[in-house]
C-alpha cells in the first residue's frame, strides 16, 4: 500500500487555495459595491430633504414680509405667478419679492421659483423646485402654504 507520509499530508491541507481567496475577494467586492450604492442613494435623498427644508424657510420668509404690511398683501401687491419674471420696481413688495426670488434661485437652483396669490385676507404661497436628483421624488416638487393675514 501506498500511504501518504505525514509531511505530504501537512502540505496538502494547510493554507487557503488561490480559488478560495478569489471567491472571498469577489464576495467582499460585491458587498462593498452594494454599500457604496446605498451611500449614494442616501446622499441624494439627503439633498432632497435639504431642498424641501429650504423651500419651507423661503415660504415662511415671504409670509412674514406680507404680515408686516397686511393691507398691501390683501390688495394683491405681493401677487406673483410661478412663470412671471421677478419684479423690478422700488416699492417694498416689489423689492421683497425680487429678493425672495433671488434667494430661491441661489438656494434651490435656476429652475426654482415661487408664487404668491392673495384673495382678500387669504393667500397661497408656493415654492417650486427641480428634485430630479432625489430617488423617490418627481422632477418638480412644490411646497404650498395657506396664509391668513
Amino acid at each position: 500500500m501506498n500511504k501518504l507520509s505525514p509531511i505530504n499530508l501537512k502540505r496538502s491541507s494547510s493554507g487557503a487555495t488561490l480559488i478560495e481567496v478569489l471567491v472571498a475577494v469577489v464576495i467582499l467586492s460585491i458587498g462593498l459595491l452594494g454599500i457604496s450604492g446605498l451611500q449614494m442613494r442616501a446622499l441624494m435623498n439627503n439633498q432632497s430633504a435639504i431642498n424641501r427644508n429650504a423651500a419651507i424657510v423661503h415660504a415662511y420668509s415671504i409670509s412674514e414680509a406680507m404680515r408686516a404690511i397686511p393691507a398691501r398683501a390683501a390688495a394683491g401687491d405681493f401677487d406673483i405667478g410661478l412663470t412671471e419674471d421677478k419684479p423690478t420696481g422700488t416699492s417694498f413688495p416689489e423689492v421683497t419679492l425680487a429678493n425672495w426670488r433671488d434667494q430661491i434661485y441661489s438656494t434651490l437652483g435656476e429652475d426654482a421659483t415661487g408664487s404668491v396669490s392673495c384673495t382678500g385676507n387669504s393667500c397661497t404661497i408656493i415654492v417650486q423646485w427641480d428634485d430630479s436628483r432625489g430617488t423617490s421624488g418627481s422632477d418638480q416638487q412644490q411646497f404650498t402654504i395657506e396664509l391668513l393675514l
